[in-house]
């Protein structure tokens, strides 16, 4: 007789068939009733789902595009209502687009299925993976004879086919776009608002670096107001529907409105940040509630008291440990913290995952058999992917290889934003991208650079220049051409270099002898202190200081502009950066009190 699942017969419960063998020092399955190897049957099996909610809506998109550098975001009309609901959020869609990298090699491709389930969300998942806490899965899935635990988990999660085809790999950077929508589906949580609403509530990018020694979380604001592309959404009758494009309207219509689905959430975040994402993972209200308390609570600290009537949050200063309701009233409430926006919404938000890591690794969870089980059935169930990590076995090797990223280089960052201009001071709503601080943030997860890394190149940059001993400006002498294609740029730099940055011995000397796609400065041995001040002005790259092998004299260096030439003033190349008045946590950080 084949050993029954959780409900079963004599009413065995998964976790106590996991026993510790001494001699491999990990937990095994002893399944009591039947060999090992045998696939359990019956009332342990969980029920499948019928045939209409294994055909839940399907969705692909595609979209070609040029992901090098995000487009410049446009000032963007006012638009009403801070917490208005995206319209249309109706059927499920999906896109297909994807060029892969073309220095990508092949591409596992593992477990494709079409259809989706129960309809399950997924904050969890990302726990577990951001955490080491994937051994829970590998705990698991480990012993030989598990299969029927494998189909267990399988038959939890929900799979969305968004037409993508761009697997991770082992032994490269990785990007997942973490969404937790406004669903509002589940117990209790018509209160926050009719069903019908679903829209990108919170979406996080999670980078890791290649060699998984930091990754960096990008949290984009909900009231963000940008452009969303057009996408291909498939239906559930395996129709494909063309989602138009929309101009100037908030992130969250992303996802939901006119039936879009999270593969044009994923067409917005690649179009914004210029970052190419491998997978989604997808949750709602009720992930946020069962996963909280299936860590046994997650432990906050509050600086102020919070009364909050609309998310009916009432929370003493001080350290809580929420779960359910509370947890979810925690990371919903925006009025009674901070400026009341949804800014200060993610400031906690970014604390709660945070601590909730936190939870996972230090709680015993990773070493107790039946809290493992609970945490991983809890994970998938609140768990909705894309078809390319739709099993357990995908799911297990994502968090194998992401698991590795310490907790001390976990970083939580958000997206650098400005208050709406076009909006009226009395009553601002909605956010646009802050350029200048955010290209060098988005720069840095393009480069894969860790915090520390930046930290380490600018310590070498300080000593080069001290080095170089870097020419005063009225040392300079430089010989500007124009070398690209926007007229004029030549006398516009001249101009800035005189008038603004104290530079007299610069000349125009007009059209270079040939185009070049990139700005060049030409120098020799002896004017390297010049070459290094006007670098640091024009915000040049290495690449573009090109040293000559003869002495230079009295002969003034060579500026060719190229085909990258921005404007005067504007920097050949945005450097990685972390801007020091950009907020940032790291998961590992205790003392974070929400204010």
């Amino acid at each position: 007789m084949d050993a029954q699942g959780p409900g079963g017969a004599d009413g065995v419960d998964p976790a106590d068939q996991w026993v510790f063998n001494p001699e491999t020092g990990t937990y095994e399955l002893r399944l009591t009733n039947g060999p090992a190897g045998r696939r359990a049957t019956g009332a342990g099996r969980p029920e499948r789902p019928s045939a209409a909610e294994a055909t839940d809506a399907a969705p692909s998109s595609t979209a070609s595009r040029d992901r090098h550098t995000p487009p410049r975001q446009r000032r963007a009309p006012s638009v009403e209502g801070e917490d208005r609901e995206p319209p249309g959020a109706g059927d499920r869609p999906l896109p297909a687009q994807r060029d892969r990298r073309a220095q990508r090699g092949s591409r596992r491709k593992g477990n494709q299925a079409q259809g989706r389930g129960k309809k399950k969300r997924g904050r969890g998942k990302k726990i577990l993976m951001w955490t080491g806490g994937s051994l829970a899965l590998l705990l698991v899935m480990g012993a030989a004879g598990a299969w029927w635990l494998i189909d267990r988990l399988n038959d939890n999660i929900t799979k969305y086919d968004v037409g993508k085809d761009n697997d991770f790999s082992d032994d490269e950077e990785v990007n997942l776009l973490f969404i937790g929508t406004d669903t509002r589906t589940g117990d209790g949580n018509d209160a926050y608002g009719g069903e019908a609403s679903e829209g990108a509530d919170t979406t996080i990018l999670m980078h890791f670096s290649q060699d998984r020694s930091h990754a960096t979380g990008l949290s984009i604001p909900r009231d963000l107001i940008t452009d969303i592309p057009e996408c291909e959404v498939r239906r559930e009758d395996g129709t494909v529907e063309t989602i138009p494009g929309s101009e100037n309207v908030r992130f969250n219509q992303s996802m939901g409105a006119n039936g879009r689905d999270p593969g044009c959430v994923w067409n917005t975040v690649e179009q914004l940040t210029g970052v190419e994402i491998n997978h989604f993972m997808m949750a709602d209200f009720q992930a946020v509630k069962d996963l909280s308390s299936a860590v046994g609570g997650v432990p906050v600290c509050v600086a102020e008291p919070i009364d909050d009537p609309k998310s009916g949050l009432q929370l003493d200063a001080g350290d809580h440990v929420l779960e359910g309701e509370d947890a979810l009233s925690f990371v919903r409430t925006r009025h009674s913290v901070g400026t009341g926006s949804d800014l200060s919404r993610i400031e906690l938000q970014q604390q709660f995952v945070a601590s909730m890591a936190r939870q996972i690794t230090d709680g015993g969870m990773l070493t107790d058999p039946g809290k493992l089980w609970d945490l991983a059935d809890t994970a998938t169930r609140s768990l909705s992917v894309d078809d390319g990590i739709g099993s357990i076995q995908r799911l297990r090797d994502l968090a194998s290889t992401l698991g590795r990223v310490p907790m001390s280089d976990l970083n939580f960052v958000t997206l650098p934003v400005l208050d709406n201009p076009d909006e009226p001071e009395d009553a601002k709503a909605t956010v646009v991208v802050d350029e200048r601080r955010a290209a060098p943030l988005l720069e840095m997860i393009r480069q894969d650079i860790s915090p520390r890394e930046l930290e380490e190149r600018e310590a070498e940059r300080e000593a080069a220049e001290e080095e170089a001993a870097a020419a005063a400006p009225e040392d300079i002498r430089v010989d500007v051409y124009n070398g690209g294609d926007v007229i004029g740029a030549a006398q516009e730099t001249l101009d800035w270099l005189q008038n603004q940055q104290g530079v007299p011995l610069s000349t125009n000397a007009g059209n270079a002898p040939s185009p070049q796609e990139t700005t060049t400065l030409e120098y020799g041995p002896d004017q390297a202190g010049q070459a290094a001040a006007l670098a640091g002005m024009m915000g040049l790259p290495d690449s573009a200081l090109q040293e000559q092998s003869a002495e230079a004299g009295d002969a003034p260096m060579v500026l060719i502009l190229g085909d990258d030439f921005r404007g005067a003033g504007e920097p050949i190349e945005v450097a990685p950066d972390l801007p020091d008045d950009v907020d940032s946590i790291t998961a590992d950080d205790e003392d974070v009190c929400a204010s």
